[in-house]
């Protein structure tokens, strides 16, 4: 059952996703060579209490920190650990906070010190698809007008999309109805509405989509080890358009 947010839902939702995107950025900031993906799950529960709001994933279905750091071929869900980040790693920050019973959820992909072409590349790619997918965010499209723009357009640039993983619906539950693909066809899915409150995150990969769960049973990595890329946005439908609620 898809559940629509009131005004002054959205109001609790825009300030939970603010949050989020405020820690976000100390996050990246401190995303440097011989930072350990611990040392930055640290920042994030000291910033958190800062802002007096709760971790959206530590404990959901086990996993064990506060914020997702996926390092190259590992698409999301990687788990903070004891070792150095190095210059040209790709990190992806996923987090996300619950903020007066409402959850905001959001990611990005960052270089760490000095990257490839390659690297630079893919993450563009990746960024462009998320905003492209936001642009589909109206009223009376649907979930695959969001998913195929995504995927004509990754697909364009010679990277794939992940089909095992989706966004979501996101309210006062992380994962809510509808699940949002990041492939599919136009017109198909389920008709968006003003209310709705959706999470568009398209996870991509510099080749070939296969993917495996890691040994630690939460991140997935690529099968082949190429470099992967996410880009997360919480995201409000209004009247006419779109909100995007995880901005600082």
């Amino acid at each position: 059952m898809i559940i629509y947010k009131s005004e002054n839902e959205i109001i609790s939702m825009r300030q939970s996703g603010r949050i989020a995107a405020l820690i976000l950025s100390r996050l990246q900031e401190a995303a440097k060579p011989g930072v350990t993906t611990e040392k930055l799950n640290e920042l994030a529960e000291k910033l958190m209490k800062e802002h007096k709001v709760k971790p959206a994933f530590k404990n959901y279905n086990g996993f064990p920190a506060s914020v997702c750091t996926s390092v190259n071929e590992v698409v999301v869900h990687g788990v903070p650990d004891s070792t150095p980040l190095k210059d040209g790693d790709l990190l992806g920050l996923d987090f996300g906070v619950i903020y007066d019973g409402w959850y905001s959820d959001t990611a990005v992909t960052v270089g760490v010190g000095k990257i490839s072409y390659d690297a630079r590349y893919l993450l563009r790619v990746c960024k462009k698809a998320l905003r492209l997918g936001m642009k589909k965010a109206i009223p009376g499209n649907t979930t695959g007008d969001i998913g195929n723009t995504i995927q004509r357009y990754v697909e364009s640039e010679g990277c794939n999309v992940v089909r095992e993983l989706v966004g979501h619906g996101i309210g006062k539950k992380l994962h809510e109805e509808p699940e949002v693909p990041n492939f599919g066809k136009r017109h198909a899915g389920i008709v968006l509405k003003e209310g709705m409150v959706i999470a568009i995150e398209p996870m991509i990969i510099a080749g070939p989509a296969d993917i495996h769960l890691q040994p630690d049973h939460f991140g997935y990595a690529s099968v082949h080890k190429h470099l992967s890329a996410h880009f997360e946005h919480t995201v409000a439908i209004t009247k006419a358009s779109h909100e995007i609620l995880t901005k600082a």
